[in-house]
């Protein structure tokens, strides 16, 4: 039995960038110890990718009217078809490194239920990534060098134990936003604990466009977010990484640090309306701005 299951629900691998990228991340997954790999989809390429990179694919999962699969069904599965305490949902362009398994075995000495997250790394790779030798190092050097510490509302991989997420997740679309946002106001106020690992791990986005979405742009404003955010129960309940109660610093998992940024995203949490309308919304969108030089800050 494996100590950890990261599963994913791929893109098709039919845009040459982004079969490279997601390829990368499965096989940085695969190279960490005691963790099993499971690809969740049918779309061009996952099956045949699954068979050659020797890792678990489900093909069958529930999807939106428009074909995307849903994130209740994505979690159903990976649930279903793995047997480690342990589950990471990730998506498929994020390299996720032992860094993780360490803060997660850490967390886990001290929670019994938990979600761990962190703020991400951007980082341009255009070509397949070495992993031959201590290709950590040379990840992480890259990084250092040109990748850029993004937002906190960039939530791309979440950890948690088995028993968590197994049930009552809306069916939301997955790659749409406010799901993510929902996981972690879930496990703030269902389960008790957000913990934020930034501090400890860095986990890298493989930056990519977005030729796959409608009118090639980010989905922010679309229908089926606005469906995601009423199936999330509102923007009082669209949480980001500065909302976790709990941070992960030096292996002992403590209450956050007070930052500036912290304290900024509190206001805003507390003054943004659900109609988007009036003063409250100007001073929340404010608040919003705000906040960049200070959330995007790296925290050591």
């Amino acid at each position: 039995m494996s100590f950890l299951t990261i599963f994913t629900a791929p893109k098709p691998f039919t845009n040459p960038h982004i079969a490279i990228i997601q390829r990368n991340a499965i096989q940085a997954w695969k190279s960490l110890p005691e963790v099993d790999v499971l690809l969740i989809g049918d779309e061009p390429g996952i099956p045949e990718t699954a068979r050659e990179l020797g890792v678990r694919n489900v093909p069958e999962v529930k999807r939106d009217e428009k074909g995307v699969p849903l994130v209740s069904s994505v979690m159903e599965k990976g649930h279903t078809y793995s047997d480690s305490p342990f589950l990471c949902y990730a998506n498929a362009d994020m390299i996720l490194m032992s860094d993780m398994l360490t803060a997660l075995r850490q967390v886990a000495a001290q929670a019994r239920d938990f979600l761990m997250v962190s703020q991400r790394w951007n980082l341009d790779l255009t070509e397949p990534f070495d992993f031959s030798g201590d290709w950590e190092a040379r990840l992480r050097a890259e990084v250092e060098q040109r990748g850029q510490f993004y937002s906190p509302w960039g939530i791309d991989y979440f950890v948690f134990p088995r028993h968590m997420y197994a049930e009552n997740v809306p069916d939301f679309t997955i790659g749409r936003p406010a799901w993510d946002n929902w996981m972690v106001y879930t496990a703030v106020h269902t389960w008790g604990m957000a913990v934020d690992a930034t501090r400890q791990v860095m986990a890298v986005h493989q930056n990519h466009d977005y030729s796959h979405l409608p009118g090639n742009k980010p989905p922010y404003g679309s229908e089926v977010a606005k469906s995601n955010l009423a199936k999330a129960g509102g923007r009082k309940r669209v949480y980001n990484i500065l909302d976790t109660n709990r941070e992960l610093i030096r292996g002992k998992v403590r209450r956050p640090r007070p930052t500036l940024a912290r304290f900024l995203r509190r206001l805003e949490r507390w003054v943004t309306p659900e109609n988007q309308q009036g003063w409250r919304w100007v001073i929340a969108l404010w608040l919003v701005r705000a906040q960049i030089p200070y959330s995007t800050i790296p925290r050591r």
